[in-house]
């Protein structure tokens, strides 16, 4: 019995042929992309059209409006009529349908293959993908003289206009392809054999491939559903490597933090990670606390960046995934607690690096003891915008360098609570030191974290609607305020824990 696969199944396969099976005849249990994904797969598709422009002069085989079979045959009709480029050119040969992002035919009437990746890397889960599009084509009888992945090149710097050219590499990858070829049919077979029982799902038990390549979308169901994990587990005390101990403590009924033997060989790191969650108290170092709290100086000025990074570099002197601020909070607060608060959001259609570093050195003066939450990230912005922007660097590295990092209580271990488990961000430290700022941010309207708020600044650039972007705007806005004004609020609880000292 001939089963039908595509590519994304087959690789699906290569990864758990259990995960194969829920997709095919289980789809209920699996988890539905997120938005943050849904906008990546868009991203994709965009990365996916601006390759095309590699070889102009070509067609694309309509995805919606069209069966399989008519992609099929409308594919065979443009080969017919010598067309030398064709995107999503469509093929099925033994069962395995494949849809090849571009397929290229040269003078001397053979083919290559282009699979097109939004990545910077050409992953060997890729080769998989190529090596399959490439059985199909062979097994059709066309002559495929190369293969290659093409992907973003991270050397590219943008000038005033995007060069496709430069933007995208070509890894030839066609000795790795035939080497895979041989393994193709049996493993097909396999994956037959699996399908075949379309009642009873494969008895594949959980492991380090169920987030290797992809974190797979039945991780909740394989894990929590089916083997009751607990939320904070031995698989987040050890690494998921090649021997992992979270596997064989799985593997001896042990889950559970808390039933991790007493003698059990562990590094320190991990020991005190075991240690301080048995013991299921607070640690809270009031001296360290105290040193960090006698650090800071007044008026303190609470920041925190919103940024982008597209695939493909949108303004001049970026590279491919390079970030760049839409959008910051500011909270400036006094010694004797009061307030002030600034902050910038950018319009989605403009370059908006230099106008925000100008804000910036007007918001924040030299000198300033300046806050953020995990400050290596806020640094690295700055230290990019200087660099872009020299009229402002002087100024912009006076920021950078009077920096004073939140986290560190938290990340030293000097606060901790239980229901931090191993954790030091600021969505796992704010609940545990103010408990009552997280309904601050699930009343928010629409975003409520950063992914939430990335994808709404890119929605705000193909709005349309008056009270739709302003709205939108608006919910950018009350997202990055609070959390300026989280960070005062532990600073605050910081404070208040060592004020007898």
């Amino acid at each position: 019995m001939k089963i039908s696969l595509s590519k994304s199944l087959y690789t699906k396969g290569l990864q758990c042929h259990k995960a194969l099976w829920l997709k095919k005849y289980n789809k209920t249990v699996l988890t539905p992309p997120d938005a943050a994904t849904m906008a990546r797969f868009k991203e994709g598709n965009v990365v996916g059209d601006l390759a095309c422009d590699l070889f102009p002069g070509g067609r694309e085989i309509p995805f919606k409006g069209t069966t399989f079979s008519q992609k099929i045959a409308l594919t065979q009709e443009w080969l017919d009529e010598g067309l030398n480029d064709i995107y999503e050119a469509t093929f099925e040969y033994d069962g395995v349908l494949v849809m090849v992002d571009v397929l290229h035919k040269k003078s001397n009437g053979s083919f290559e293959i282009y699979e097109v990746k939004s990545s910077t890397e050409a992953k060997d889960i890729f080769r998989h993908d190529a090596s399959i599009q490439y059985y199909v084509l062979n097994g059709l009888g066309y002559d495929v003289s190369d293969v290659y992945i093409t992907i973003l090149n991270t050397d590219y710097i943008r000038d005033d206009e995007l060069d496709v050219q430069q933007l995208f590499i070509h890894v030839k990858v066609t000795d790795d392809v035939l080497a895979l070829q041989g393994n193709i049919p049996a493993t097909l077979g396999k994956f037959r054999e699996t399908l075949t029982d379309r009642v009873n799902e494969p008895d594949i038990d959980i492991g380090r491939h169920c987030k290797k390549p992809y974190p797979c979308d039945a991780i909740d169901y394989c894990w929590k559903r089916q083997r009751d994990i607990p939320e904070y587990s031995v698989f987040d005390i050890f690494q998921m490597n090649q021997t992992p101990k979270s596997v064989q403590l799985y593997k001896d009924g042990i889950v559970a933090v808390e039933d991790i033997p007493d003698d059990m060989k562990l590094t320190d790191i991990q020991q005190a990670k075991v240690d301080v969650w048995k013991a299921q108290e607070a640690v809270i170092n009031k001296d360290a606390i105290k040193s960090f709290i006698d650090s800071i100086s007044y008026p303190i000025y609470h920041f925190d960046f919103e940024t982008l990074g597209p695939a493909i570099p949108k303004f001049k002197g970026m590279k491919p995934y390079g970030k760049y601020p839409f959008q910051y909070s500011l909270h400036i607060e006094q010694e004797d607690g009061s307030l002030e608060h600034k902050e910038y959001l950018a319009n989605p259609g403009q370059d908006p690096r230099e106008a925000i570093s100008k804000r910036m050195v007007e918001d924040i003066p030299k000198d300033a003891c300046v806050m953020a939450f995990n400050i290596s990230f806020e640094k690295s912005i700055i230290r990019t915008l200087a660099d872009n922007y020299p009229v402002y660097a002087d100024h912009l590295m006076n920021i950078h360098d009077n920096f004073i990092d939140l986290a560190i209580p938290f990340k030293n271990g000097d606060y901790w609570m239980p229901s931090m488990q191993n954790h030091y961000g600021l969505k796992y430290a704010l609940p545990a030191t103010v408990p009552e700022m997280k309904k601050a941010y699930d009343d928010l309207d629409g975003v409520q974290n950063g992914e939430d708020a990335m994808r709404m600044f890119v929605h705000l650039g193909e709005a349309t609607d008056v009270d739709e972007i302003t709205k939108t705007k608006k919910a950018l806005l009350e997202y990055c305020k609070l959390d300026t004004y989280a960070m005062v609020k532990i600073l605050k609880e910081l404070r208040r824990l060592v004020k007898n000292l």
